[in-house]
């Protein structure tokens, strides 16, 4: 199949602007280019995403622009109904046939192509095509126009704001959230827009339509078939007498891939008619399969379908990557909670929520690689896509797929906007209820092919109508090989719609929160670090809902406010002894989530002392978010199996510049709660229980740990280390969590009332560390002002820098080493720790990903080789630089970020932001005690000319130091 993406070249132009019909735009009128009132489109994109791009509105999510955009609501549809053009080029050739590719609209639209007028119907998550064979212009130049049309019901925003705003959104097949959330402002536009991919597709007689690939395991997953249905559209007026081709390669070792099965079916396919055809399963022995994240491989094989029409050749092509692997669901006896597992083995969940990458629908690949690897990256091995937000694209589960990020989708239903909020509205959800299962089942079919979809859900916090939900288990039904029950069903299981991952009715049913229903998950604010471990802090087996605070770095503020904005809260003691806190009117527009909760949990800023401007509060809420986080990680796993099942964090990132609940903020820069979650969630990990100072190993992985140790060592404040211990060796059984050794230092008489621990597990053959954990503590009763002082005693460091340059991008692979010494201390010849190395079930590398989408467009072969130069293992150069200090002691929570000099630099109102974004890091945030090593590896691209720097800051370094 050709395929032609349009995604550049558009004009947009308000529709009560322009006096000319779809006809005349197409035909003897069409715009001349961006002069008003047409202006350079976002396609794919929203009116409001194309609004910001021409500068016609402010950036709604600086500072408090969203306030001066007229909303819908006030403005009237007709004011964010739009018109859209592009022109292409296309030649038509015999016995050709041309589609044009609406993968999805916001919220209805008319479509005009060389003077010829067709309508895409209602509803945001439904595909279009249409037939164009016969309207294309013979010359080759065609004129493309699109009328958009905003939601039905966008509804107005309530005073006092509200989840969902006024409801009203829930009439309609859209997403919920663009009415506003207590983590969102309002969408002007509800996202009104051409918002997915629009291309022009051309095949021959035969057209292929929605494969849909299964697999199927037997004798413990050695013996393996891969079904495929699939089905074939003749539109040619006579009989196509054709050649399906199936053909599966997969990757070998020095990036090589082998065909593993090549097969031809013969059939014939009526004049003017389609048929569904079922190809004779593939049979596999020991397949490479498909595992999460942190389990193992995300093998993937790429499975291509053509068909070939005799007299014409081939007609039509369609490929896809696809895993082998088995997912099940269901209710674990011992804790209640939803128990996962993939190819037979229990994956205990660690995850997050999701809502979306952008509030503006400015979704890309690249946004979306990078949003993936963040979430890999914190060794997570779940996403949920919650019902108030979209029905996520194909691109998202690519990535997922090569991430080993397994997914739960749920379709757009909400307890907020349909039946269960305030005021209570919409009990029997949208209107058109025909409208809602059409986009499912379109959602059903373009998705149900990714390795990564684990789980459809209903919807969230809710039910979904009982006829909906009645058809969506239908549509859902498991083929009896997905069941545990002993049924005999000879259909073929790709005869199914899907019918291979299991349908839950609503977030909180069925395995989830209480699995009635009930408003029981939560809570989504600040939390003693203790209470996580402790069994009266959550009760149910898998909690899909637990949330916190989400302050960014001071550097975000600043590019994402103006100077009122980067005032930090007031801070009022209350009679109970708790402090209130109160945010700028603009951090309280970004939704921020105080650091205190009055009457149970102090200020954990204030723990630190009193801030004294906007860096030092938000380095210091730096330190709360890795506490946090990690803590509540750590805490959930304490007890994996016995009492818990997975947790999902509400939520991992924002769709645009809010202040709570983020590992990364909207420009992609980490919060230090990033590592927390990154070091509580390695597969193997070493951890201390708050609550009860015992010292744990977790082991999450399927095979027994060996020949281990733990090596505690604790610091004080003084560089001296009063506490050293080496653990017997042990073993670690699979899947489980081992109690070692209770921390005792605290009950010591001459106990610090501030002290750091490092705890290292390593193999005692070789003194190789498989995880390392440094907290920092107090006594009971005691705070931590004490790190204030601590800021002045400097620590010398030695760092060496390792650069590879390959084009744009930069690998660098950093040591740093606290050089400071203490006579009185004796350690191990631990080696040096390596977050990446140390994870033996390591993601794909961004390269490996990026070589994925290189592959993609490559024709089929025999064999293949993966495009793309890959960075040499010489570096380019090495820099080495050291940091003076005068003391002793820990180099505590360093930082790395990466600068681009004088040539690179955002402006926003004045202030000039050099961060160069993203950067991936496999460590940021952390302690060096003396003497120890870390290597740290940094990836990133850099802009055409720019020379990047990076800068080292810590605790108790009061500049930044540039070591590279």
């Amino acid at each position: 199949m050709a395929k032609k993406v349009l995604d550049s070249g558009w004009l947009a132009a308000r529709s009560t602007e322009v006096s000319l019909t779809g006809v005349q735009l197409t035909t003897t009128h069409p715009p001349s280019g961006p002069t008003t009132p047409w202006m350079e489109a976002s396609v794919p994109g929203t009116v409001l995403g194309t609004l910001v791009k021409s500068k016609a509105v402010p950036d709604p999510f600086y500072g408090l622009n969203n306030e001066a955009i007229i909303d819908i609501a006030d403005s009237g549809r007709e004011y964010y109904t739009f018109w859209f053009f592009t022109t292409f080029d296309y030649s038509l050739s015999a016995n050709q046939h041309v589609d044009l590719n609406f993968r999805a609209i916001n919220y209805s639209a008319e479509v005009y192509l060389n003077g010829h007028k067709q309508t895409l119907p209602k509803g945001m998550f439904r595909r279009h095509t249409l037939d164009i064979t016969d309207i294309l212009n013979p010359s080759g130049n065609n004129l493309l126009a699109v009328l958009v049309y905003p939601p039905d019901h966008p509804g107005t925003i309530p005073e006092e704001g509200g989840q969902g705003g006024d409801h009203e959104i829930g009439k309609d097949v859209a997403t919920q959230y663009v009415e506003g959330w207590d983590w969102m402002c309002p969408i002007r536009d509800r996202n009104t827009g051409i918002w997915d991919e629009v291309s022009i597709t051309a095949t021959g007689p035969v057209k292929i339509i929605d494969p849909h690939l299964v697999s199927t395991f037997f004798d413990e997953f050695k013996r393996s078939y891969l079904h495929t249905t699939v089905e074939l559209q003749n539109k040619s007026s006579w009989v196509a007498e054709c050649t399906v081709t199936l053909q599966v390669t997969t990757e070998l070792e020095e990036n090589i891939c082998l065909v593993e099965h090549f097969q031809n079916t013969d059939l014939t396919i009526p004049a003017k008619s389609g048929i569904e055809y079922t190809l004779p399963p593939l049979f596999f022995y020991k397949p490479n399969l498909w595992w999460p994240n942190g389990m193992g491989k995300q093998s993937l094989y790429n499975v291509e379908i053509s068909v070939d029409v005799k007299g014409f050749g081939e007609s039509d092509s369609w490929s896809h990557y696809f895993g082998f692997r088995k997912i099940e669901s269901t209710i674990d006896s011992t804790t209640g909670g939803r128990l996962f597992k993939v190819n037979g083995q229990p994956v205990f969940i660690r995850g997050g929520n999701w809502i979306l990458s952008d509030g503006l629908l400015r979704l890309t690949k690249k946004r979306y690689m990078v949003d993936i690897k963040f979430h890999a990256d914190m060794n997570f091995n779940m996403l949920r896509c919650w019902g108030g937000g979209l029905a996520e694209r194909p691109d998202f589960y690519h990535y997922c797929d090569i991430y080993g990020l397994l997914v739960w989708q749920e379709f757009w239903i909400t307890g907020d906007v349909d039946g269960r909020g305030i005021p209570i509205s919409n009990i029997n959800g949208p209107l058109d209820h025909d409208l809602f299962l059409l986009c499912a089942r379109d959602t059903i079919k373009l998705l149900r092919n990714h390795a990564s979809l684990a789980l459809w859900v209903g919807g969230n916090e809710q039910v979904p109508p009982y006829d909906i939900n009645t058809a969506l288990k239908s549509y859902l039904n498991l083929h009896p090989l997905f069941t545990n029950e002993n049924i005999t069903d000879s259909t073929d299981p790709s005869k199914y719609m899907d019918g291979t991952r299991a349908y839950v009715q609503g977030s909180m049913w069925d395995g989830f929160a209480d699995g009635k229903g009930n408003f029981t998950d939560g809570p989504y604010e600040i939390q003693n670090s203790e209470d996580f471990f402790k069994d009266s802090f959550y009760k149910y087996g898998f909690n899909p809902e637990v949330g916190s605070v989400g302050v960014p770095v001071a550097a975000t503020i600043r590019a994402t406010m103006p100077p009122e904005g980067w005032s930090i809260p007031i801070f009022k003691k209350k009679s109970n002894g708790y402090v209130e806190e109160t945010p700028n009117p603009i951090w309280e527009y970004h939704k921020y989530i105080p650091y205190s909760k009055p009457g149970k949990v102090h200020d954990q800023i204030l723990m630190y002392g009193y801030p004294k401007n906007l860096d030092d509060f938000c380095e210091k809420a730096q330190l709360v978010n890795y506490v946090q986080y990690r803590a509540l990680l750590e805490g959930w796993t304490s007890r994996m199996w016995t009492k818990y099942t997975g947790v999902l964090i509400w939520k991992t990132q924002n769709p645009w510049t809010g202040l709570r609940g983020q590992f990364y903020d909207h420009l992609h820069d980490q919060t230090a709660g990033f590592y927390g979650c990154r070091s509580a969630a390695e597969p193997v990990h070493v951890q201390l229980n708050l609550a009860t100072y015992f010292i744990e190993v977790v082991n999450t992985t399927a095979d027994e740990l060996t020949d281990m140790a733990v090596e505690i060592s604790v610091w004080d404040l003084d560089g001296a280390c009063p506490y050293y211990k080496v653990t017997d060796k042990m073993s670690v059984p699979p899947k489980k969590v081992k109690k070692i050794i209770e921390m005792i230092y605290p009950k010591s008489k001459n106990a610090k009332p501030v002290y750091f621990v490092l705890l290292k597990l390593f193999r005692a053959s070789d003194m190789a560390i498989v995880s390392r954990n440094f907290y920092w503590l107090h006594l009971s009763g005691e705070d931590y002002t004490l790190l204030e002082e601590y800021r002045k005693k400097k620590v010398s460091l030695k760092i060496t820098s390792d650069v590879l340059i390959s084009g744009s991008t930069y690998e660098i692979k950093m040591c740093l080493e606290n050089s400071s010494t203490n006579s009185t201390t004796k350690t191990l010849d631990l080696k040096t720790f390596d977050k990446d190395e140390s994870n033996m079930y390591n993601s794909r590398s961004t390269q490996l990903a990026e070589n994925f989408e290189k592959l993609k467009r490559k024709p089929s072969a025999w064999t293949r080789f993966f495009g793309g130069d890959f960075v040499s293992s010489n570096p380019n150069y090495v820099k080495r630089c050291e940091i003076n200090g005068t003391h002793s002691g820990v180099a505590f929570f360093l930082h790395i970020s990466v600068h681009g000099g004088e040539k690179y630099h955002q402006v926003n109102n004045g202030y000039v932001d050099t961060r160069i974004l993203p950067v991936h890091y496999s460590e940021n945030y952390f302690s060096l005690v003396p003497g120890e090593k870390v290597n740290v590896n940094l990836s990133f691209e850099v802009p055409d000319g720019v020379v990047p720097q990076v800068l080292l800051t810590g605790w108790n370094y009061s500049e930044s130091h540039t070591v590279l």
